[in-house]
């Protein structure tokens, strides 16, 4: 099954906490505190695998979470870092942010990306360690990785896209002209999912066709399996629009032209206005010349460079390859889709934030800012509460407290714990 775009949510590890510990050694009274640091979370990092095609193992699996980093320990030994988890996707993979879906980054090159950052590991209590204080007896907790859900979309990446109605001979065309094998049927809708195939030109000198479903008219609004599939051309340096100007099926090839060009530009104005060689294919079984003629004055009137060709038969195809490849030597490369998306700060660099409620006179404080805060001290310690108290001022919360009316003797609760405010 091809399954070319998938949501999946994402975690990093969450970096180790700080160790409280006091060196203990015969002979040597007060070591003095020698509790190391936490190790690093694991980041989730997104590798390209050229072996891979479609991005059917996020059907089934949704969740993906890295290694936490391990506490630190005594005798200032920091934890180990956790292990990256490297997820492999197809080349060409863009990745979005679920909730914005702004533009992550676009996967079409060999290097690794890392999608979410591990938290840092928090500073054990030898970092605190000054003249003034020398026994503290806390330390900092490690900081959560960064959590999101994202949006894998597949783009394949080819120079050339194949565009047509269904059953007008783009899946015969690709087979004839690459080492393609799609499958090949007197019916609509034969080929169900893209398919890509290399041109060799001649010695060092080649290129890549995308063949997509069929487009139909009202594609842009979700009839046929086209429009699912037109991402699959976006990066088209070239469209091949493939006409059956045999008159077969009593179509007229001027207005499936124009009918596939106006479902081009309901989906994406810039994919409309791609450079275009039209293919009139079928030529071999002509019902009706006239249908050619009028197809010809179409492009002549509209400078669309035409070539009459039979899939079936081979005839004419070499030359439409070749003005294919003098066509791609005068565009630019493939396009690599610039990212959107602006990612936050990391913990470290944001500002101290907390939230007072007031509930039945009781002033609760909560946060992600005040939790980290509330875990990195020892309440049963004075300088530690000490720490605490310096902390929570400088970040403004007394003021703040203040300015909401707070009066002495009025009690506060953090997480649980219940504090006597006295000015």
């Amino acid at each position: 099954m091809f399954i070319d775009v998938a949501k999946i949510r994402i975690k990093a590890g969450a970096g180790g906490n700080g160790a409280v510990s006091f060196h203990r050694e015969k002979y040597i009274a007060a070591g003095g505190p020698d509790g190391g640091d936490g190790g690093r979370g694991g980041n989730i990092v997104f590798v390209v695998d050229d072996n891979l095609s479609t991005l059917m193992d996020f059907r089934y699996k949704k969740k993906y979470e890295a290694q936490n980093g391990i506490d630190g320990s005594k005798k200032r030994c920091t934890g180990k870092d956790g292990s990256d988890l490297f997820i492999k996707v197809p080349r060409g993979t863009l990745i979005r942010d679920a909730e914005t879906m702004a533009l992550m980054k676009d996967l079409s090159q060999d290097e690794p990306y890392i999608a979410a950052k591990g938290g840092n590991g928090g500073f054990g209590n030898a970092r605190f360690a000054t003249p003034t204080r020398q026994a503290p007896r806390f330390a900092k907790v490690g900081l959560e990785g960064e959590e999101r859900e994202i949006i894998l979309e597949l783009k394949l990446l080819a120079d050339v896209g194949l565009l047509g109605f269904p059953n007008v001979g783009k899946s015969t065309l690709l087979s004839v002209i690459s080492a393609a094998k799609p499958k090949i049927a007197n019916y609509h809708f034969t080929t169900l999912a893209p398919n890509l195939g290399v041109v060799s030109v001649s010695e060092g000198a080649s290129f890549v066709v995308a063949d997509i479903p069929g487009i139909i008219e009202g594609a842009s609004e979700g009839a046929g399996l086209g429009h699912d599939f037109l991402r699959h051309i976006d990066r088209c340096r070239l469209l091949i629009h493939l006409v059956d100007a045999s008159g077969s099926e009593a179509r007229d090839p001027v207005s499936d032209v124009e009918t596939i060009n106006g479902e081009l530009g309901r989906y994406s104005e810039t994919l409309a206005s791609r450079p275009q060689i039209l293919a009139a294919n079928k030529t071999d079984i002509l019902y009706d010349p006239s249908l050619l003629e009028k197809l010809k004055n179409y492009a002549k009137e509209r400078d669309i460079p035409l070539y009459e060709i039979s899939a079936a038969t081979k005839a004419g195809v070499p030359e439409l390859v070749f003005a294919v490849w003098n066509r791609l030597r005068e565009l630019p490369p493939v396009a690599i889709f610039e990212p959107e998306y602006i990612a936050p700060p990391e913990e470290s660099d944001r500002e101290p934030s907390f939230e007072i409620a007031v509930e039945n006179g009781v002033y609760e404080i909560g946060g992600a800012w005040i939790e980290r805060v509330l875990g990195s001290v020892n309440l049963n310690d004075y300088e530690s509460k000490m720490y605490l108290d310096r902390v929570l001022r400088n970040a403004g919360l007394y003021e703040k407290l203040e300015e909401m009316g707070i009066r002495e003797g009025d009690t506060v609760s953090i997480y649980g714990f219940q504090f006597e405010y006295v000015k």
